[in-house]
Formats: structure tokens, sequence, C-alpha cells
């Protein structure tokens, strides 16, 4: 399928239209996902065919000290798993201090398995209990 002779101008038109904020086609995000379909291109239009509008668009949101959308919501994402990784940092080192004393009560009811397991081996006494007079 050939491009549309008029890619340029509506990609050029879209440009303008969501750096103004007036969006018809699309959410109005700085993104080239936004730019292709307020311009109704493919985004491959933007990619492969016609770089250069896409750079341009970088280049205006840039130089109107915008953030991408994407760069905002990367920072989030990382913002996010900051948090995800201190409060694992945090279970880890519970953990950490948890693991000795489990040890230790492991071990003692080992040795006190061993010594029921002991006293079961041991022949049945023969001594008979006296009962209580009444």
């Amino acid at each position: 399928m050939s491009p549309a002779l008029d890619e340029r101008e509506r990609i050029s038109a879209a440009m303008d239209r969501i750096l103004a904020g007036t969006p018809q086609n699309s959410t109005g995000a700085l993104t080239i996902v936004a730019l292709a379909q307020e311009a109704d291109v493919p985004r491959n239009a933007l990619t492969q065919r016609h770089p250069d509008p896409k750079n341009e668009f970088y280049e205006r949101v840039k130089a109107r000290g915008a953030t991408l959308d994407v760069e905002v919501r990367l920072r989030d994402t990382i913002i996010k798993l900051k948090k995800t990784i201190a409060n694992k940092n945090k279970e880890l080192a519970q953990i950490r201090e948890d693991v000795p004393a489990l040890v230790r009560a492991v071990h003692q009811l080992t040795l006190e398995n061993q010594e029921l397991r002991a006293q079961l081996e041991l022949p049945e006494p023969n001594v008979t209990p006296l009962h209580r007079r009444r």
C-alpha cells in the first residue's frame, strides 16, 4: 500500500493541533502514537517513511519545556519500583533476622524429639504404682 500524498501535511497539521492543546482525533498526549492517531496515519509513517516530522515533533516538545508523557510514565514507574525494592529489602532484612531464632527452635525440637524416641525404645519399667489409701 502506497502512502497517501498528503501524509506530511496531515502530520504537520496534527502536530500543530497537539502542541496547541486542541487535538481532534487523539488524546493529545505528547507521543508519536498520539501524533499518528491525530494525523490519521499509521505509526510506521512517522517511524519509517517520515522520520523528520517525528524528530521535529520531539524537538518542539522539548523546546516547550514539556516533559514527554512516556518520560512521565517511566518516572512514575521508577518511583513505584524504588518503593517496592525498599519494601522488599526491609522484608528480607526481617527474614534474615528471624532465621537464627527459627534455626534454634528447630534444633531444640529435634533434640526433644530424639529424647522422646530414645525413651520409647527403653523397656517398660516393672514398677507398679501404689494406690493411696482412702
